[in-house]
């Protein structure tokens, strides 16, 4: 079915596409925000370029999907709580999202899907992949589909834990809450493959930086599954790569998608604003 309202320009076979004929700031009238889901479901990410929106804009179109989460960990932008800053200044080495991964799977309900904007992004550098998750189901063999259709995995937030937040920070522009008092995160459970609840397709549902075991098994008995797992998920037929420009936009399917930052700008500044979508628990 071909789209009435707005351009879409696939950017590889696998995942994502350009959207282009609108504007993020302004309203967006259901016909074209009708199109606008359309696109994000058969994509999985979807970009737009030479956008200017107001920090209130950017909520306002995240909204238009669903209520917004607040990073359970991450210090928010001044003013704006919905809003996750993504930075990188030139002194800093690491950068937040460089491994493969699924934001915030350890939740009860994890997002639907986060909506990055670039504010300003190194001269050479600092893409995005993302890898479609349905197809790394999808070429698994059945006998292993038939094994993961019954497995539950454990997924924690370590990586922000409170007790390594100063020696994190320390690395990163962009700063977790850094309160020793605090607790840790509790563990949640999932299902290895998740059902996504708009296109009734399953999709692999572990990642590294949150999947450290099985239900019922020690981190040393899953390691080897979920280690070939990890390694499945990104092989080279799944991603797309999205080159950054001023004003460009990303919205990804977080059920559906692994993504990457890459971290090849040394001594550069990328600045980043993201909401996130809150989604339902995976079955």
């Amino acid at each position: 079915m071909s789209y009435q309202h707005i351009e879409v320009e696939k950017l590889s076979g696998a995942c994502g596409a350009v959207i282009s004929g609108i504007d993020l700031a302004e309203d967006i009238d259901e016909q074209r925000l009708g199109e606008v889901k359309r696109a994000f479901h058969e994509n999985l990410v979807i970009f737009f370029r030479d956008q200017d929106m107001t920090e209130e804009q950017h909520k306002a179109f995240g909204r238009r999907f669903g209520t917004l989460n607040i990073h359970p960990r991450y210090e928010p932008l001044e003013g704006h709580p919905e809003i996750f800053p993504i930075r990188k200044d030139p002194e800093h080495k690491r950068i937040v999202g460089e491994v493969w991964h699924q934001d915030l799977t350890h939740l009860e309900k994890p997002p639907l899907g986060s909506i990055l904007y670039a504010l300003e992004v190194p001269d050479v550098g600092g893409d995005t992949l993302f890898s479609n998750q349905y197809m790394a189901y999808e070429t698994l063999s059945d006998g292993l589909k038939e094994l993961l259709d019954g497995l539950i995995a454990v997924h924690d937030n370590r990586i922000q834990a409170p007790s390594i937040a100063k020696a994190r920070n320390d690395n990163f522009t962009s700063k977790v809450r850094d309160d020793p008092d605090e607790e840790d995160e509790p563990e949640m459970e999932h299902p290895v493959v998740f059902t996504h609840p708009e296109t009734g397709k399953k999709a692999l549902y572990v990642n590294v930086s949150r999947t450290h075991r099985f239900k019922n098994m020690t981190e040393e008995e899953s390691k080897p599954l979920l280690n070939y797992l990890f390694e499945h998920s990104h092989k080279p037929e799944f991603p797309c790569r999205f080159r950054w420009e001023k004003g460009s936009v990303a919205f990804w399917d977080n059920r559906c998608l692994m993504h990457r930052a890459l971290n090849d700008y040394p001594g550069q500044k990328r600045y980043m604003n993201r909401v996130t979508v809150d989604g339902t628990r995976p079955s």
